[in-house]
């Protein structure tokens, strides 16, 4: 959410920005909107004001005899209060207004994100690690997995596309690479686990800037609750409304959940094999920061998703995004694609923003300054996947496949396989 005072204050720099994301200038409607709320307002105040002042009056020129002025104010009072009603339901409307066309406006993105149209515009920051020589010709995972365990038409019979069922070392393999990630997360990088709701209401998913604009992208169950599509939502919301104190900065929050997208922008894409799924599981980082701290917050959080990457010795290569291939909510992106040698490209696998302040100014969450009572600040507010485990699912599946339909299990995965090494081919 933006602030309309900062609008006010530098129209021509907000269109600029809007600009390097490919939209049309909004401020001077904006101000006139704003304009028009404020001078409602007042108007409000003063009809109020005049109608408690000439209530008072009626007593006193009563007191004195003088029932003309008292006539006369009593038929004021009445006028302004068959004007009110209207007047203050016009300064809502027109509030309500100023609101829908601020929420709907995404954030403005850093000065450091490159300007450009798509993804490729974005820009490789680095690579890391050896793609593998085969000595025979890779597959894609949608054509070795079924046979090991990842069932794509039972997942169809009986929820619709995009559901798999996973069995046996498939799906052990599956949980494997989740506790993985949470354990690395939690034991290494100091985010504290939690275990958050899968369904919130309106305010969570508005305030991290799921709605309105993008309703259509997630579930909505008969009784009005969203089901999440990441537990960013859940994790950041969870301080929503709070005035927190410095000292409890930065927080760093991690969750292994169920997550949910309806996909509805999504028709025909990776339609075939496990990436594009309506239900998945990920490792969310969330981290609520001070505003000195958010870029810095930025690249410890990316380190940690590429950290898993790393121990999975799966090839990757990290992305700052582009203008116009940023998120709505996102004020700057790093994306982590991890190479899929069945498909010969890379495919992303962990998308890293910064928000800023745009989620707390939704959410109303700020932090008390140390040392300093009556000053507060929004705090920022970051998110991350560390990693998707899906998708990694389909990483490793590609890049440790064998000749013979096999995969061999990470070495770093071990330790939760109960003793399985390989996947084999059920025959």
């Amino acid at each position: 959410m933006h602030d309309i005072r900062l609008i006010r204050e530098s129209p021509a720099g907000f269109n600029a920005a809007l600009a390097r994301r490919g939209l049309e200038p909004v401020a001077k409607a904006l101000i006139a909107l704003d304009e028009e709320r404020r001078a409602l307002t007042t108007q409000v105040q003063v009809a109020q004001s005049r109608r408690n002042e000439a209530s008072k009056l009626i007593g006193a020129a009563m007191a004195k005899g003088d029932k003309a002025g008292a006539e006369t104010l009593k038929t004021e009072v009445a006028a302004l209060k068959d004007e009110l009603p209207a007047l203050e339901a016009r300064a809502d409307a027109v509030t309500a207004e100023l609101k829908a066309a601020l929420e709907i406006i995404p954030n403005l993105p850093a000065d450091d994100v490159p300007d450009g149209a798509g993804e490729d515009d974005n820009r490789v920051e680095s690579e890391w690690g050896d793609k593998r020589a085969f000595d025979f010709e890779p597959r894609e995972h949608a054509d070795i997995a079924p046979a090991l365990g990842m069932d794509f038409e039972t997942g169809a019979r009986l929820s619709g596309a995009r559901f798999t069922f996973l069995r046996g070392p498939m799906a052990r393999l599956h949980r494997a690479l989740g506790q993985f990630m949470l354990d690395v997360q939690t034991g290494e990088h100091g985010y504290t686990e939690c275990n958050p709701p899968v369904l919130v209401g309106d305010d969570a998913m508005y305030g991290t800037d799921k709605l309105p604009k993008f309703a259509e992208d997630s579930f909505c169950t008969t009784n009005g609750r969203w089901l999440i599509p990441t537990s960013e939502v859940s994790l950041t919301a969870s301080v929503m409304g709070e005035l927190l104190d410095e000292a409890a900065l930065p927080m760093r929050l991690t969750a292994l959940t169920l997550c949910f997208r309806s996909e509805a922008g999504a028709a025909g894409r990776d339609t075939r094999g496990f990436i594009r799924q309506h239900q998945f599981e990920k490792c969310e980082l969330v981290s609520i920061v001070r505003p000195e701290d958010s870029e810095a917050e930025h690249q410890r959080m990316t380190r940690a998703a590429e950290t898993i990457l790393e121990r999975l010795a799966l090839p990757y290569r990290k992305l700052l995004l582009c203008t116009g291939d940023m998120g709505f909510g996102a004020r700057k992106t790093y994306d982590l694609e991890v190479w899929l040698p069945g498909q010969g490209a890379y495919r992303e696998i962990s998308s890293c923003s910064n928000t800023g302040d745009f989620q707390a100014r939704r959410m109303n969450t700020r932090y008390r300054v140390a040392g300093e009572q009556k000053t507060t600040q929004f705090v920022h507010t970051l998110n991350g996947s560390g990693l998707a485990v899906g998708r990694t699912l389909v990483a490793v599946i590609e890049n440790y496949q064998n000749a013979d339909g096999s995969v061999t299990v990470p070495g770093a995965l071990l330790p939760y396989m109960g003793g399985v090494t390989r996947l084999e081919p059920i025959t």
